[in-house]
């Protein structure tokens, strides 16, 4: 008999076919019939009038932490995700040594938007190895979940404080190259690291993998050739130069994988096309090479709210912004009341081009203020900083920081994005179906202050299938299921067939989408998250196990931990790719 038995809905299995009435039979955690299914049940669901899809699969996002003190893995499970892929841009949590736990807090909570407080209480930092790191998980989460092995977590506890600021000698070098090893022996699922300049530590400082030196990005890549199932990830820097396309395509061809790096990033800029055809061009360059590299590829542009206490992503823009953030939160405060400092940050600000990518964060006055704590200021909120320089005669960066300092720096400001137009979106739906790229970068888990693309599964379905009409409903499952548990590895999942894991999504196809986003006040240390509810989700299983109900979690943490090498394969450099004159 079998466990469970869905029934009336449209199947779409992940492969990119067209739907098809049917039925799915589980026993056991798998799937074990499709289409007719004549086996009785124990528990039939009826799904009339719903997609039967794969779980989805989310293959960038920084759970480490998370997994602590939710589980669940939340947003994620509400929005049908049932695998999550995590320990990316170098900032994994293991491997381990209790020195570098008290660097690695303050790193996490200032690049990656993890509240400090709740890194400190809430995670308990009692493990060394990556393999420890994965056995405290093994029987504890909701979703399918592994984990790369981070480049600056490695540098940290091999070389210490000179982590930061010094090249690595052949010693330590060696004995990097032996502790990953030992993390990918242990389950670890690759390498991941990062030169991003948007990359810095707690104190102000580039992250310790940004010290590396060319030969140490290799040497490590090399590293990730010998173990199976494993990959890299790589985050390059803001110019996609030669040198950045010959090191990408080195660190395919040392490791013999893939590289994915993240992202990109539409943002209705009219140069949009030409710049993503030239990182694109990083793939063409590294397969002339025998290499590969793979693109994430946003869903939508992503909301970044902004404040001047972490100073992430403010501390991007040059000149002094890149100094200011290093200053003690009271020494901060205390001098940016100084007028001669003011001006030099708004004529630093000025100075950013046009055509820079980082635009839409130096033209000040363009910034929505989204929250105040001050009472006196909540008619703000809502407003655009240059209504309010208007108003009250001054610059716009006179209005953020006096805002700024009545909340303590805590005051949220949204800088003026586009991309949110038809026409991106057409764009969008080419990339999303080009063969170098990978619809990703969710980043869920991190940014909880800051980012709102956790919810990349459902903004597909919302605004790529049913909005913009950029993509059928089966090619949007199959670049949610099947396309991304192809580039991971992962050994039988990413589709509904026979012998396959039971992760299923069941949904409404014409209400399938992401709520408003809203603060959310349940991470530990009454600290908050940006957050957003799915809709159209009905129900979410993962091996076998329901999860979500009705929309509602049912408590139950069926996951697997995924390790190297026993959940997932090595995958050829080819793996993802079409001909050019198939690419969409």
């Amino acid at each position: 008999m079998l466990d469970l038995k869905i029934v009336g809905g449209t199947i779409i299995d992940g492969s990119g076919g067209p739907g098809y009435l049917g039925e799915v039979g589980v026993r056991d955690g798998r799937i074990v019939a499709v289409g007719e299914v004549s086996e009785e049940a124990r528990e039939t669901l009826d799904a009339t009038g719903r997609i039967v899809a794969p779980g989805f699969v989310d293959v960038h996002t920084h759970y480490d932490a998370q997994v602590f003190w939710d589980p669940a893995l939340s947003p994620s499970c509400f929005h049908g995700v049932t695998t999550v892929l995590g320990g990316f841009c170098g900032f994994s949590v293991a491997p381990l040594t209790k020195e570098a736990a008290g660097y690695l807090a303050p790193m996490l909570a200032r690049v990656e938007g993890m509240p400090l407080e709740t890194l400190e209480t809430a995670v308990p930092w009692n493990w060394e190895s990556f393999g420890d790191y994965l056995g405290l998980l093994e029987g504890k989460l909701g979703l399918n979940a592994g984990f790369y092995a981070g480049h600056s977590a490695i540098r940290r506890v091999v070389m210490g404080e000179r982590a930061v600021g010094e090249e690595a000698n052949p010693e330590e070098l060696a004995q990097m190259k032996v502790l990953l090893g030992t993390s990918l022996s242990e389950g670890a699922l690759g390498l991941s690291s990062t030169i991003s300049p948007t990359h810095n530590d707690g104190d102000g400082n580039p992250v310790p993998s940004r010290w590396a030196s060319r030969e140490e990005h290799i040497e490590l890549a090399r590293v990730v050739s010998e173990h199976e199932g494993t990959g890299v990830e790589f985050l390059p820097g803001i110019d996609f130069d030669d040198d950045t396309k010959e090191l990408m395509t080195d660190l395919s061809l040392a490791s013999q994988r893939a590289v994915n790096w993240n992202a990109i990033a539409l943002t209705g800029r009219p140069d949009d096309a030409e710049m993503a055809a030239s990182q694109l061009a990083m793939t063409d360059h590294a397969r002339s090479r025998g290499g590969e590299i793979i693109a994430l590829a946003l869903p939508c542009t992503p909301n970044a709210y902004l404040n001047f206490s972490s100073g992430f992503v403010f501390d991007s823009l040059p000149g002094i912004w890149r100094e200011v953030f290093k200053w003690p939160l009271e020494e901060r405060m205390t001098r940016f009341r100084d007028p001669d400092l003011r001006h030099q940050l708004a004529e630093d600000a000025a100075s950013v081009p046009e055509d820079s990518i980082f635009m839409f964060v130096s033209r000040l006055g363009g910034y929505k203020v989204v929250s105040v704590k001050s009472e006196k200021n909540r008619n703000c909120e809502g407003r655009l900083i240059d209504e309010i320089a208007e108003e009250r005669g001054c610059e716009p960066i006179d209005v953020m920081l006096d805002l700024a300092l009545d909340d303590e720096l805590t005051t949220i400001f949204l800088p003026g994005l586009r991309g949110f137009d038809h026409e991106t979106f057409v764009l969008r739906g080419r990339i999303w179906q080009d063969d170098r790229t990978i619809i990703g970068a969710s980043d869920a888990g991190a940014h909880l202050d800051m980012i709102d693309t956790f919810a990349f599964s459902t903004t597909v379905l919302q605004e790529g299938v049913r909005n913009h009409k950029v993509l059928t409903l089966e090619a949007a499952v199959h670049q949610l299921t099947e396309r991304p548990a192809r580039y991971a590895g992962l050994i039988e999942r990413g589709m509904l067939k026979p012998g396959y894991h039971a992760d299923i999504v069941v949904f409404d196809a014409e209400t399938a989408g992401r709520g408003p986003t809203y603060n959310r006040y349940d991470v530990p240390c009454d600290q908050f998250r940006i957050y957003a509810d799915a809709e159209g989700i009905d129900h979410v299983f993962v091996n076998g196990t329901q999860i979500v109900r009705d929309g509602e979690h049912t408590g139950k943490l069926p996951g697997t931990v995924l390790r190297s090498g026993r959940d997932t394969r090595t995958m050829p450099l080819d793996a993802l790719r079409e001909p050019p004159a198939k690419r969409a």
